[in-house]
């Protein structure tokens, strides 16, 4: 089963200190990471940068398309044109039926802010705990969105690379 969550940080530099520790983790077996993506928002700054990690263990990873419109879905609506806002809308109620909720994608837009940064993980299995534990003394927030194997496969059939 794969597990989907975002993890909130306080600094705008945060999730990058995040994701080597959990990299870390993965290098000595102890979580999988499919696949992941970096989101830091400079105090100042419209809106914020994102990265994604391609990669991470190859045959999970998802395509950049799934991270880009999922993340411009949550970050970049308000700053689009109606004609593109229109289309990440339709898309958004097709991602509901993979396992994100608009609960999930809500509570991302209010926890990451100018100021702040956030990790979203796509790993193998529910390693939830042992991310949390990895995390504790950086006050990250988790927000968590658990697929079943049928969401998955819906989430990986419509993001496949090509």
């Amino acid at each position: 089963m794969t597990t989907l969550t975002a993890w909130a940080f306080p600094g705008a530099d945060d999730a990058e200190e995040a994701i080597k520790r959990l990299e870390t983790l993965q290098s000595e077996a102890v979580i999988t990471i499919d696949d992941a993506a970096v989101v830091s928002w400079e105090v100042g700054k419209k809106k914020p940068k994102t990265r994604q990690l391609h990669n991470t263990t190859g045959e999970g990873a998802l395509s950049g398309a799934f991270w880009g419109m999922f993340l411009g879905l949550i970050f970049l609506v308000p700053l689009l044109g109606a004609a593109i806002g229109a289309a990440l809308g339709a898309w958004s109620t097709s991602i509901i039926d993979m396992g994100i909720s608009d609960k999930f994608i809500d509570e991302v837009k209010q926890k990451v802010t100018p100021g702040t940064s956030a990790l979203f993980l796509l790993t193998d299995d529910t390693v939830v705990d042992k991310v949390e534990n990895a995390l504790k003394d950086m006050n990250a927030h988790l927000i968590a969105s658990n697929l079943s194997a049928e969401q998955e496969a819906k989430l990986r059939e419509a993001f496949a690379d090509e």
